[in-house]
């Protein structure tokens, strides 16, 4: 059994503040350093009530335990990283520690201790309220005053449900401690310094890929907050529906700034990088420069999703007529890649493999091709060679979740190679793409990309979709916009 860890205050070796080059102050009087460290109201919570996901977050704990019986687990949320100079990148908790934790504030580390042959108890070491007798409060940049309020560790405990202690003191105690170690790496140097000598890759991605293969079934909680990223990701759509016309007059920057409105209102943020592809943008798979033309009779390919309060995203897919109407050529192809996205929907079910749903949409899109005379002979051997591939490009979906990608870890095993659950959630998202300088195509192919996307929640008879409220159907979606636009 590995020794409890017992961290000590630290002797006092705190080093001065550390001021702002070319700050307008260059130093502090005594008598206004006296004068900051009193005056202030108690301004502590009481009576707080567990945060929503707290039960969904403890059983999740238990599983690890019983998963890595006798050692001890760290998890880390992560640290701040600079943006540019003394300016940092807005923080996101990493998906491991949040998944576990329901915490998202930086800094922050999990460590479950095992009390025995099996069981944990679980610590979270977190950075306390900023003090006020040294002045980090206010002289610090990221001191309370800076940055806002911190909750205190009793706070913290109330919220989350989990003991909390200082997070300074945790290197140390892990420098100093025993026995096997498994920590979540990527995200904290300082940690993993701490257990330099303690913890392998090998084990460590061990942990990392239980974890994974832990979220590729979704409970309550979390398939509700997949529901509403997707709910405020359709309101987004049709946000930027509304405002074509000034699209039309800027770039695609206005579709992506309209879009982020509604994320940042509803939600922690956007999911991903928006994908606001207009004309032949749209053949890119990830084009998130965003600053191309929007034009009348071209289409746009908007690939975005709301990521929520509690860091859930939508995934979803429109390709929509910048003018309201698709155009002969551009429905023709647009219809294929819906029958293709019905028949990949159609085949996620519980019991199916999870590759199903890929190869339905697959054949429809290679009958398609053959159809159109791009490509010759039998589908299946279009099929057999993946000759379909060079306008198809893409998987047809990925797991969805805490990550747009979710559960990218994950074994082959028991993901791509695995058989449908009730409870995962995947995306069905075929797609064709003609570049523009693709000569093997007719000239008016060019430049034409069509995907269709939507979050399907396997269900105990078959599925949901879970963003249907955003039409899919060619004339569903003139009717649609035409409403929209007034």
């Amino acid at each position: 059994m590995a020794e409890e860890l017992n961290p000590e205050t630290p002797e006092e070796t705190e080093e001065p503040i550390k001021q702002r080059k070319n700050g307008l102050y260059g130093s502090v009087s005594d008598e206004l350093a006296e004068s900051m460290k009193s005056g202030w109201a108690d301004t502590e919570l009481h009576g707080l009530e567990p945060i929503a996901q707290a039960g969904h977050t403890a059983e999740r704990r238990a599983a690890l335990s019983a998963r890595f019986p006798g050692e001890r687990l760290v998890i880390p949320a992560g640290n701040l990283k600079t943006r540019s100079n003394d300016t940092e990148y807005s923080f996101r908790a990493s998906t491991e520690y949040a998944y576990l934790t329901g915490d998202q504030t930086h800094d922050g580390v999990l460590v479950l201790e095992p009390t025995g042959p099996s069981g944990h108890e679980a610590t979270l070491y977190l950075l306390p309220r900023s003090d006020r007798e040294n002045g980090e409060f206010w002289l610090d940049g990221q001191g309370e005053l800076w940055v806002g309020r911190r909750h205190s560790l009793t706070e913290a405990e109330q919220l989350l449900g989990i003991p909390a202690k200082d997070v300074r003191e945790l290197p140390a105690a892990l420098t100093q401690a025993t026995g096997p170690v498994r920590a979540v790496r990527g995200h904290d140097a300082g940690i993993e310094a701490a257990l330099t000598d303690k913890a392998t890759a090998e084990r460590d991605e061990e942990l990392r890929v239980f974890l994974s293969e832990a979220r590729l079934v979704k409970d309550a909680f979390e398939i509700a907050e997949l529901q509403k990223a997707c709910d405020s990701t359709a309101r987004g759509f049709e946000d930027v529906v509304r405002v074509l016309d000034k699209a039309e007059a800027t770039s695609e920057r206005y579709i992506e700034g309209t879009f982020f409105l509604r994320a940042r209102v509803e939600g922690n943020d956007i999911g991903y990088g928006s994908i606001c592809a207009a004309g032949p943008h749209a053949t890119t798979l990830h084009w998130v420069r965003n600053d191309g033309a929007v034009r009348s009779g071209e289409l746009l390919l908007l690939d975005a999703g709301v990521e929520t309060t509690e860091l859930y995203t939508a995934d979803v897919t429109r390709t929509l007529p910048i003018n309201g109407r698709y155009t002969e050529l551009q429905r023709k192809i647009y219809d294929a890649v819906y029958e293709a996205q019905e028949a990949g929907i159609a085949a996620v079910k519980p019991g199916a493999a999870y590759r199903d749903f890929h190869d339905a949409a697959q054949r429809v899109l290679a009958e398609k091709l053959v159809e159109w005379g791009l490509l010759e002979g039998s589908v299946e051997r279009v099929l057999e060679l993946g000759l379909q591939r060079r306008w198809t490009l893409h998987g047809t979906g990925h797991m969805l979740g805490m990550d747009v990608h979710d559960c990218a870890a994950a074994r082959t095993e028991a993901y791509v190679d695995t058989t449908l659950e009730p409870g995962m959630c995947l995306t069905v998202e075929p797609g064709l793409y003609f570049q523009a300088d693709d000569l093997t195509v007719p000239q008016e192919y060019r430049g034409i990309g069509v995907r269709i996307e939507d979050d399907i929640l396997v269900t105990e008879d078959g599925n949901r979709n879970l963003s249907d409220s955003l039409p899919r159907q060619a004339d569903e979606v003139e009717a649609w916009m035409a409403r929209l636009k007034g």
